[in-house]
């Protein structure tokens, strides 16, 4: 128990700094450069999976023995479903009830951001970061 105790703990740090990453770019392409909001939660949430891939492979999952080309690649086609499901749920949020103002869609990117995470837990610990090798 305590070891996924840690895990989740080492996991939630992770994740705590691509969602970081994916504010600061989504604020900067939505407010700063005034980029539509759909493009803005898409290019954040790809540059936030690379953050988190770095992340999850050097410090959550560096006891693990590297994964080889195809969990790399299972890492990036699973992540791209959780951006998918964040970006229909920003979709979702922020065109349906219009929340359309900087709190109203940080607001629904944390709800969508929360959401996904969910997913990705479950999928990259027992499919990318396997303890044993496939």
């Amino acid at each position: 128990m305590r070891k996924v105790v840690l895990e989740v703990a080492k996991f939630g740090i992770v994740g705590g700094c691509g969602v970081l990453v994916d504010f600061a770019v989504f604020n900067a392409l939505l407010h700063g450069l005034r980029r539509p909001a759909m493009l803005a939660t898409v290019v954040a949430g790809r540059v936030a999976m690379g953050a988190n891939y770095l992340g999850f492979r050097f410090c959550t999952y560096r006891d693990r023995d590297a994964p080889g080309a195809r969990r790399i690649a299972l890492f990036f086609v699973l992540s791209v479903i959780g951006v998918l499901m964040e970006s229909g749920l920003f979709h979702v949020g922020h065109h349906g009830p219009g929340l359309h103002g900087p709190l109203e869609a940080n607001a629904v990117k944390a709800l969508s951001i929360v959401l996904a995470s969910a997913f990705r837990f479950l999928v990259h610990r027992p499919w990318v970061f396997r303890d044993e090798d496939l």
